[in-house]
């Protein structure tokens, strides 16, 4: 019998497979290493692969379509049910390939690799603004150690912190200005990575007509609907069907459109 469904439990260097045929009798269980992968599933009919949505999917999902396979992904959550004893690999790969074939399943779009990029960027820009928050944080804690307290708010440590160094009036150690001095230009450079990454938001934005369409919803920015679309894969293929990212249902295209 020809293999029909395979679910694949990806991880860094060897992956485990499970296929099975249209009856659902087990036809493989087999380990492959990161370089036979590609070289394997050329070699085999097409068929329905199925993976959970976790790190490198999208990129293999994109690798197996090239080679007439139809992939599609699934949230970790649905594939847990479907588990079967201890968990392992090959007990991953099982449920996966049980998953996939289930008429109700959601599954998650596979992105591009645009899409991956521009999410990278959010990912990296997100960072830059949590280690800027504790920078801006520690300022003003070591400030508030000298009897100085500044009102909470990025912009009021912008326009108010030179002035307070420069204040003559408090008796602060000349060490401890330079201190401060010195994390004030390290919160302006990550301002300024921060500031560089939302530019680049900003450009992805005016060349995408689906993003544009997003910010015309109330309390949508340019920021949150280049992440939007970034996340929710290809809305026209998806727009008569229900579809999620990871994790996270969504809903359909006219529904967003909708609010």
């Amino acid at each position: 019998m020809k293999i029909t469904t395979v679910g694949i439990d990806l991880a860094k260097n060897v992956f485990q497979v499970h296929g099975v045929d249209e009856r659902g009798h087990v036809m493989l269980k087999k380990q492959l290493k990161r370089d036979q992968m590609l070289v394997y599933f050329a070699n085999l009919p097409a068929c329905l692969i199925g993976m959970e949505a976790c790190s490198g999917a999208h990129y293999w999902a994109r690798q197996l379509r090239q080679l007439g396979h139809e992939v599609r992904l699934i949230a970790p959550q649905f594939v847990k049910p479907y588990v079967k004893g201890n968990k392992h690999d090959a007990a991953d790969a099982a449920a996966i390939c049980e998953a996939v074939s289930r008429p109700h399943m959601r599954f998650v779009p596979v992105k591009t690799e645009d899409q991956q990029a521009i999410l990278a960027v959010h990912r990296v820009r997100d960072g830059f603004v949590k280690a800027r928050t504790a920078v801006a944080n520690q300022i003003c804690g070591l400030l508030s150690e000298f009897g100085l307290v500044l009102p909470q708010g990025i912009q009021i440590l912008r326009h108010r912190l030179y002035e307070l160094l420069d204040d003559a009036t408090h008796e602060l150690p000349e060490l401890f200005r330079t201190l401060i001095r010195s994390l004030y230009e390290h919160f302006k450079t990550l301002d300024q990575q921060v500031h560089e990454h939302e530019v680049v938001l900003l450009n992805w934005h005016k060349n995408h007509a689906d993003s544009q369409l997003l910010e015309t919803i109330p309390g949508i920015g340019p920021i949150t609907a280049t992440a939007l679309v970034a996340s929710i894969g290809d809305i026209h293929a998806y727009e008569n069907n229900a579809w999620q990212t990871e994790g996270d249902h969504i809903g359909s295209k006219d529904k967003l459109a909708a609010k």
